[in-house]
């Protein structure tokens, strides 16, 4: 089944999460999320994929409660040493949170994986959601695009020092606190930016609600050194997928593929994108500043019509 009267948000209207609603003022949002490595530190992987899950709790507006561990693991070629440290890195993270680990579930895989089952609670009349963008917003970005050419890089040794602690710094950053500053600002449309990149989950907002979107590149944060990395042919799969993707639906008006590919990039742990409407864009952004969210940049505006203009 897959339709409910208390099924607030579902597999009709996709999202970051879903939302069921319990009682009166409060709804459970519910996610998942795993991966296989994207750095070499298996204590950082499992703070990043401890994150990355978190995330979607946080884009609806909601505060993560319990998580069940999800590991893939080959035993016979990997030591259970390594995976204790993973899971570590992801217990840190929930401490963080405030977010009880209560259990999981294992198997014996040939590529390690790990993630986490994520249930939050939210109060629905204060939900965030990907179809809520009005004519006029501004659109917020809460990290620097990046993370998933830093993650390529790092896997073909290309990476330098500064670009690895840069990425993890910002994959390991919790979205609660941006998330938090959202709803103090009265933002009712958000998303995070994760596997479809920028522009993958962008469409997805300006679908939902019925809009289209106007972004400058010239705004977009970024992480130290992906576009010459980009130029050098350091993209993940992903990416050039998405970018593939986001050509049914974007427009680039003057942008090279360099760009194209950054602002497309699959993204791991990314930040929040917010709109807010325009007399409440200078509460947010100064909320987002105090809460020290990795960015806090206007990076465009929902706009009549459909699509993304990329200018």
């Amino acid at each position: 089944m897959t339709r409910h009267p208390d099924l607030l948000v579902g597999l009709d209207q996709p999202d970051d999460a879903g939302v069921y609603r319990l009682a009166s003022g409060i709804a459970l949002v519910q996610t998942v999320d795993f991966f296989t490595p994207v750095v070499d530190d298996p204590f950082d992987w499992g703070r990043i994929a401890a994150a990355n899950a978190l995330s979607d709790v946080y884009a609806m507006g909601g505060a993560p409660l319990t998580a069940l561990s999800i590991v893939g693991w080959p035993r016979d070629e990997l030591p259970l040493d390594l995976l204790a440290e993973v899971q570590r890195g992801g217990a840190t993270v929930l401490g963080d949170a405030g977010c009880t680990l209560v259990g999981g579930h294992s198997i014996d895989d040939r590529e390690p994986k790990y993630g986490l089952a994520v249930t939050g609670i939210v109060d629905p009349a204060a939900m965030m959601t990907n179809s809520a963008a009005r004519v006029g917003d501004r659109l917020v970005l809460t990290k620097p695009l990046g993370t998933g050419i830093i993650s390529t890089a790092i896997k073909r040794d290309r990476a330098t020092q500064e670009q690895v602690e840069a990425a993890v710094e910002v994959m390991t950053t919790l979205n609660g606190a941006a998330a938090q500053a959202a709803l103090a600002s009265g933002v009712q449309a958000a998303t995070d930016v994760t596997g479809f990149g920028l522009l993958g989950h962008l469409s997805e907002v300006v679908q939902a609600s019925s809009v289209g979107a106007r972004i400058d590149h010239r705004w977009v944060p970024l992480l130290p050194g992906v576009e010459e990395l980009a130029a050098e042919g350091v993209v993940p799969g992903g990416t050039n997928r998405n970018l593939t993707s986001a050509a049914e639906t974007t427009r680039f008006e003057g942008l090279g593929e360099v760009l194209q590919l950054v602002l497309a990039d699959a993204q791991t742990s990314g930040g929040l994108l917010l709109a807010v409407g325009e007399d409440r864009c200078d509460d947010l952004i100064a909320a987002l500043t105090d809460a020290g969210t990795p960015a806090a940049s206007v990076i465009g505006e929902i706009v009549e019509g459909d699509g993304i203009i990329v200018v």
